[in-house]
């Protein structure tokens, strides 16, 4: 009953409509009465089934939450606001629009640039994961950058699609609160607008121990996720369908055996996890991986030096020389 009572305490807290003093009032009231049924139960005898309008509120908000939907036509906050598009796969060449290539001078103040690109998939040369964190060591926010052989970076990211105004909030994902979006952005968008202007902590770290054509499968997995959330709308969820989780899921298709660990939901950890897989610089202890693959300082030196992406990989385990000289 306490965890019922909790979860229609949520659903009202992130769902109900109107003023905040109205889901107030309804909160309290619940509350209330979710209190009162727990006493008289427990008073009466152990296992008696609560009371029937206690039964019949869990049924009526459990209806509610199967019936919300997902929606395309929010007022979205500006780094959101578009979908990311697909115009065109052949197998090899792909051509994407509404790519993020945001400047930021604050998290209030950048310049909004939506932009199309086009990428030759035969010269991906590399995968780097990286982890953003911003509320202590066990919450990390996970992206996937893509390396071509002409230096350049594409990063993708699956995040929440705020609305104007809003902000995240990791209980509200659990009640369908935001709907699911696909970043694909540059370097100099993505991750400088965490670690230089949010001031979050950021690792990258090689991906080494996948082939090629597993990092072009890899690839092909989110340009088939972008299609889907552009033809159909999804919820976030903090627990099923966050950036770690959607990582492992497009993972699994080219690697179907990947095995479920407690990791995949404390994403902080998730680097260790990919350590624990055989697929980080083989040979170099985590705790090294770790240290040199902090690439904070870095970031907030380079500023928006146009070599960022470069510069940021200076010292990482698992990056060519040349490519970080």
């Amino acid at each position: 009953m306490l965890v019922a009572a909790l979860w229609v305490v949520g659903l009202l807290a992130y769902q109900l409509p109107g003023p905040g003093w109205v889901r107030g009032v309804a909160l309290v009231l619940w509350g209330g009465f979710a209190l009162f049924t727990a006493v008289a139960v427990a008073r009466a005898r152990a296992g008696r089934w609560p009371g029937a309008l206690f039964a019949a509120v869990l049924v009526a908000t459990g209806l509610w939450w199967l019936l919300l939907t997902p929606r395309q036509d929010r007022v979205w906050a500006d780094d959101v606001a578009q979908r990311l598009k697909v115009v065109s796969f052949d197998g090899r060449h792909v051509v994407l629009d509404n790519v993020r290539n945001f400047a930021w001078h604050t998290e209030e103040d950048h310049d909004v640039r939506w932009e199309r690109r086009e990428y030759d998939l035969d010269q991906l040369r590399s995968a780097d994961l990286v982890m953003s964190y911003w509320m202590g060591p066990m919450i990390a926010h996970t992206l996937v950058s893509f390396g071509f052989a002409d230096g350049r970076q594409l990063v993708f990211s699956v995040e929440i699609r705020k609305e104007r105004g809003e902000s995240f909030s990791a209980l509200g994902g659990f009640f369908r609160k935001f709907e699911m979006t696909l970043v694909a952005a540059e370097e100099t968008d993505i991750v400088r607008v965490r670690s230089n202007v949010r001031g979050e902590d950021v690792y990258l770290y090689r991906l080494k121990g996948m082939t090629q054509e597993q990092i072009k499968g890899l690839f092909v997995s989110y340009i088939g996720e972008a299609r889907k959330l552009d033809a159909a709308p999804a919820f976030y969820n903090t627990l099923t369908s966050n950036c770690t989780t959607i990582v492992y899921e497009l993972a699994k298709q080219i690697a179907p055996g990947l095995p479920l660990d407690y990791r995949l939901l404390v994403s902080g950890y998730f680097a260790e996890y990919a350590r624990d897989l055989g697929v980080l610089t083989p040979g170099v202890d985590f705790a090294s991986l770790k240290a040199r693959g902090r690439i904070t300082e870095r970031a907030r030196a380079a500023g928006d030096d146009p070599a960022f992406s470069r510069l940021i990989r200076v010292g990482v385990p698992g990056v060519d020389a040349e490519t970080a000289r």
